[in-house]
């Protein structure tokens, strides 16, 4: 495994402080903002979606699903904010 911050590990840490970040600025503009288009811009998502995911085997069923991740602009801010202060930290 690689010394230093380009770890596989740094990076899905980054990803998710950042998603985490991110979600917390959108709810907090989300409940804040007043309507109109500045909130219209900040509190757009994108869902994708994978699923439901079926596995019949002859003994039993599982259905998985619907898993889907909810992006937003703010979300994007703030996996860059996650990896700036990590990359200055470390």
């Amino acid at each position: 495994m690689a010394i230093g911050p380009r770890r596989p590990m740094f990076y899905a840490g980054v990803l998710t402080v950042g998603f985490i970040l991110g979600g917390f600025l959108s709810a907090l503009l989300r409940r804040f903002l007043p309507p109109g288009p500045a909130k219209e811009l900040f509190t757009w998502t994108v869902t994708p979606a994978l699923g439901p995911a079926h596995l019949d085997l002859l003994i039993f069923n599982v259905t998985l699903g619907p898993i889907g991740l909810e992006v937003s602009l703010l979300a994007i801010v703030g996996v860059i904010l996650a990896y700036l202060l990590a990359r200055s930290l470390f």
